[in-house]
């Protein structure tokens, strides 16, 4: 790892984003909650929250990183379920990976869910897809003597 033993202690936030493209039909499901495993927002939404804190457990090079925010929020767009996370932490190093991290698991959650809906006849994904996962914004903002 990086030696961050000098850096200061400030205010860490960072939002990411992604998106999932599914079938009209499982977006109906959803927006219904008809999806045989149950509310997958709301999973997925957990799953993102509890992949930002373990991080460093998948990620071998990032630091241990009490965070004191993490959520996921979902959007139904036409084509798929845009995930925007926003972390947050005081801390020598970004939380960057924490919210990508964050974002992927909630998309992966969500195909999770759905996948008995998105394979077609030969149980392939030809419709089904990640993309667009990116760090939105990312600042640091100096303490001003809070703690």
């Amino acid at each position: 790892m990086i030696d961050i033993g000098e850096k200061e202690i400030v205010r860490r936030t960072a939002t990411a984003s992604g998106f999932i493209k599914l079938k009209r039909e499982t977006l109906d499901a959803i927006k219904k909650g008809e999806v045989k495993k149950g509310d997958v927002l709301s999973t997925a939404r957990s799953a993102g929250i509890m992949a930002a804190k373990h991080t460093p457990d998948t990620i071998p090079f990032c630091h241990i990183i009490a965070l004191e925010h993490a959520d996921s929020k979902f959007t139904i767009e036409e084509e798929g379920v845009k995930c925007t996370c926003v972390v947050s932490a005081r801390y020598k190093t970004g939380v960057e990976m924490e919210a990508l991290n964050c974002v992927s698991a909630s998309l992966l959650t969500i195909w999770d869910m759905v996948k008995y809906m998105e394979k077609d006849s030969k149980g392939q994904y030809p419709h089904t897809q990640l993309s667009s996962i990116m760090v939105e914004m990312k600042e640091k903002t100096p303490l001003s003597g809070e703690e």
